[in-house]
C-alpha cells in the first residue's frame, strides 16, 4: 500500500512541476514543493530529503559544470562584443537567404554536439549568431529556444559516433564502440533531423501568418546598420579553435573542455580586438559571471529535485518494473521513463545502462542493438519541461518563458525524437544484422 502511495506522490510530484515551470513560479519555490510531495507521500525523512539529497544533486551538479556555463558565457559575450556573431550571421544570410537561414541554428550546434562540444557550449556559442539570424528574418524571438534545443539535444547528440556522453556510457558498461548500430542509428537520427527542419518551417510560417515578428529584449545587442564588422571568415575561427581544443587528444593528454572554450573567447578578442571597447573588458566579464551564476543554480534546483526522486523508495520500483518490459521496445519505454525522471538523458542513462543493458543482452539482443536503441530513446522524455539544459536556454540563456517557447521545443525534443527511436527500434527488428 505505501509502495502505491509513493509512485502516486512521485508522479503528482512530476505533474506538479511541469505544471509550476508551465506557469512560471519561481524555479525554487517549483522544486521545494514538488521534493516535499515525495517526500511526504514516500514517508522519507524531509530534513534528509533537503539537507543529502537535495542538496547533493545540487551541488554535485554546480561542481562538475560552472566553469563550463562561466566559459560558456564568455565564449558568447565575446562573439557578440566583437561583432563576430552578427557578421557569422550576415553571411548565412547572405547565402541562403531570410526564407531558409533559421536552419542555420540547429545544424551549426549539430555539427559542434556531433563534435563533441557539450549541450550547454554549443547554446551558449550560437545563441548570439541565432539572435541575428533571427533579427534579419524577422522571426519570433521565442522560437529559439526550440531551435537550440533541437540542434544541441537530439539527433547530433545521439547519433553513432557522437563524441557525447550518449555514446561513452553505454560503450563502457556494454563493451561496444561509439559506431554501435551504425546504419540504423543514422536513418533514425537523419529522421529526427528532417522532421524537425519541417516542422520548424512549418511552426515558423505559422507564426508569421499571425503576425509575429522578431522583438528584441532588453540586452540584445542587435547592432545598427552600416556598422564595421569582422571578416566572417575571422569571426568563425574562434569556434574553429573551440572544436578543435574540445577534441584535442595526443596520447594520454586531452583539452579539457573548459580549457577549449576559454580559449576560444580569448582568440575572439585577440583576433577581432579592433572592434572591442577593452575598457569595457572587466564589465564584460562581471556580465557573463553573472548570467553563468544564475543559468546554472537554475539548473541546479531541477538536478536538485532529480536527486530526490532518484533516491525515493520507490524509484528502484520503477527500475525493476521496466527491465521485465519485452522486446526493444520495452527497452525503448524503460530508457525514456527513467531519463524523463532524471531530467537528463546523460543522468538517465547512467542508471539505465547498467540495470537495462544486462538484463536484455541476457535475453539474446546483441549489445550493438541495445546500445543505439538506448542512446536514440535518452533523447525524448528527459527533454520535459524540469530538463537543466531546457530550463537554462529558456530561461537563462534566451530569457524566454516556457509558457512562450515550450510549446515548440516540446514537439522538437520530445515527440519527434520518441518517433525516431521508435524508428530505430523498428529498424532494429527488422534489419537486427546490419552493421
Amino acid at each position: 500500500m505505501q509502495d502505491m502511495i509513493g509512485l502516486i506522490g512521485l508522479i503528482a510530484a512530476f505533474a506538479l512541476l511541469m505544471w509550476m515551470i508551465m506557469k512560471g513560479f519561481n524555479i525554487y519555490l517549483t522544486v521545494f514543493a514538488c521534493a516535499l510531495v515525495v517526500a511526504v507521500t514516500c514517508q522519507m525523512n524531509i530534513y534528509e530529503t533537503y539537507k543529502v539529497h537535495f542538496m547533493t544533486g545540487f551541488t554535485n551538479f554546480f561542481k562538475n559544470n560552472f566553469l563550463i556555463f562561466l566559459t560558456g558565457t564568455l565564449l558568447a559575450k565575446a562573439m557578440d562584443i566583437t561583432g563576430a556573431a552578427k557578421s557569422i550571421a550576415k553571411a548565412i544570410i547572405k547565402v541562403m537567404g531570410t526564407k531558409w537561414a533559421f536552419i542555420s541554428v540547429p545544424l551549426a550546434c549539430g555539427i559542434l554536439c556531433y563534435g563533441g562540444v557539450t549541450a550547454f557550449v554549443c547554446s551558449f556559442g550560437v545563441i548570439s549568431i541565432a539572435l541575428q539570424v533571427w533579427e534579419a528574418a524577422d522571426l519570433p524571438r521565442r522560437a529559439i529556444p526550440g531551435a537550440l534545443c533541437f540542434g544541441c539535444s537530439t539527433f547530433a547528440m545521439i547519433a553513432p559516433g557522437a563524441v557525447q556522453i550518449h555514446n561513452n556510457v553505454p560503450a563502457s558498461e556494454l563493451g561496444t564502440t561509439y559506431m554501435a548500430g551504425a546504419v540504423n542509428g543514422f536513418i533514425a537520427c537523419g529522421f529526427m533531423l528532417v522532421a524537425g527542419i519541417i516542422y520548424l518551417k512549418f511552426w515558423l510560417d505559422r507564426a508569421k501568418a499571425r503576425g509575429e515578428h522578431f522583438i528584441a529584449k532588453e540586452g540584445d545587442d542587435m547592432g545598427v546598420e552600416g556598422e564595421a564588422l569582422p571578416n566572417p571568415i575571422v569571426a568563425i575561427l574562434p569556434l574553429v579553435i573551440t572544436i578543435f581544443l574540445v577534441n584535442f587528444k595526443v596520447g594520454s593528454f586531452s583539452c579539457p573542455a573548459e580549457g577549449g572554450v576559454l580559449a576560444g573567447a580569448v582568440s575572439a578578442v585577440l583576433l577581432m580586438y579592433k572592434f572591442v571597447d577593452l575598457k569595457n573588458l572587466p564589465n564584460v566579464f562581471a556580465d557573463a559571471a553573472a548570467m553563468a551564476i544564475v543559468s546554472i543554480t537554475n539548473t541546479c534546483a531541477v538536478n536538485g529535485f532529480g536527486g530526490v526522486a532518484s533516491n525515493s523508495p520507490v524509484f528502484s520500483i520503477i527500475t525493476n518494473g521496466v527491465v521485465n518490459l519485452p522486446g526493444l521496445f520495452g527497452l525503448l519505454i524503460g530508457t525514456n521513463i527513467i531519463c524523463g525522471i532524471c531530467g537528463s538523458a546523460s543522468g538517465g542513462l547512467g542508471i539505465a545502462v547498467p540495470i537495462l543493458g544486462p538484463a536484455y543482452t541476457q535475453m539474446g539482443i546483441a549489445p550493438s542493438i541495445i546500445h543505439r536503441v538506448m542512446a536514440l530513446s535518452s533523447s525524448a522524455l528527459d527533454s520535459l519541461p524540469h530538463n537543466g539544459y531546457i530550463v537554462t536556454v529558456t530561461n537563462g540563456l534566451c530569457r524566454e518563458t516556457h509558457k512562450d517557447s515550450y510549446g515548440l521545443t516540446f514537439a522538437l525534443t520530445v515527440v519527434i525524437p520518441f518517433i525516431g527511436a521508435a524508428l530505430g527500434a523498428v529498424l532494429f527488428t527488422v534489419f537486427p544484422g546490419l552493421p
